[in-house]
């Protein structure tokens, strides 16, 4: 890992569900001393995120995971990977194996 921050966004439904996991994955990157930067936002605030943050990746809740094809157009051909969050981490709120999965997407 480089030094350089790391900023991934998590995206839900109403941007609350996702705020536990979010402390969660802080404290993984915290605890393994990862540079990151990790927030929540509703579904309905993605464009503007976008527009004023210099994100990594995003991470789909798992229960907006139809809206996966349509943030990846709102992406465009920016160097920004989408996913869903792997259901079983997110019930569980595994902020490490989270963390781990956007870690991954940005390579």
């Amino acid at each position: 890992m480089s030094e350089e921050t790391k900023t991934i966004m998590l995206c839900c439904a109403a941007g609350m569900s996702t705020s536990m996991l979010v402390k969660r994955m802080q404290e993984a990157a915290s605890q393994q001393k990862i540079t990151a930067k990790i927030f929540a936002c509703p579904a309905a605030e993605v464009d503007e995120k976008l527009s004023q943050e210099n994100v990594n990746c995003i991470l789909l809740g798992p229960q907006v995971r139809y809206m996966l094809s349509n943030i990846k157009k709102k992406v465009g051909n920016k160097p920004i990977k989408v996913d869903v969050i792997n259901m079983q981490a997110y019930g569980m709120m595994n902020g490490a194996k989270v963390l781990q999965q956007g870690l991954e997407l940005i390579g």
